[in-house]
């Protein structure tokens, strides 16, 4: 039967239609193993941030100091439109780049998994991932100010 509202119970399907819990053990296993993924969300998030730093050519201090202002993107070379993506990607180490965009597939994956296990509807799945995600974030986020980060794009949804 799936749940369409939060329930609280130790039967519960995760995911898979291979991970069933019924007992109490298996679905204290399984709420264990959920924070300790969404944890390992949080760290993959930091490592993916300190790559593109590092990639872009900053080393130390402050995360606010490495962003760089929209004026300092140089202007297209001429008339053609593909002219901005061109100066961009040419400025940038490739692989560099490719490890960056691997992490944020795997980040983006692991992501994805958690919130399909949120939407379980379990009660204890749901405080499970949302505790792992802010102890994640209080272990490995939360005291090198990564989040200051500035985005690339503008838009907030990028």
């Amino acid at each position: 039967m799936m749940h369409m509202t939060f329930y609280w119970g130790k039967s519960a399907t995760i995911l898979f239609d291979g991970w069933r819990t019924s007992t109490w053990f298996d679905y204290l296993l399984s709420l264990a193993a959920l924070l300790l993924a969404a944890a390992f969300y949080q760290y993959l998030e930091a490592l993916r941030v300190r790559v593109k730093l590092a990639a872009e050519g900053g080393g130390g201090g402050g995360a606010a100091a490495k962003a760089k202002p929209a004026s300092s993107i140089p202007p297209p070379a001429s008339d053609d439109p593909r002219a901005p993506l061109l100066v961009a990607v040419a400025g940038r180490r490739w692989p560099a780049r490719v490890a960056v965009a691997a992490m944020v597939g795997v980040n983006s994956g692991l992501g994805y998994l958690l919130m399909l296990a949120v939407m379980s509807f379990n009660g204890g799945v749901f405080i499970a991932v949302v505790v792992g995600l802010a102890l994640g974030y209080l272990a490995f986020r939360s005291s090198d100010g990564e989040d200051l980060v500035v985005v690339d794009n503008p838009c907030a949804c990028a």
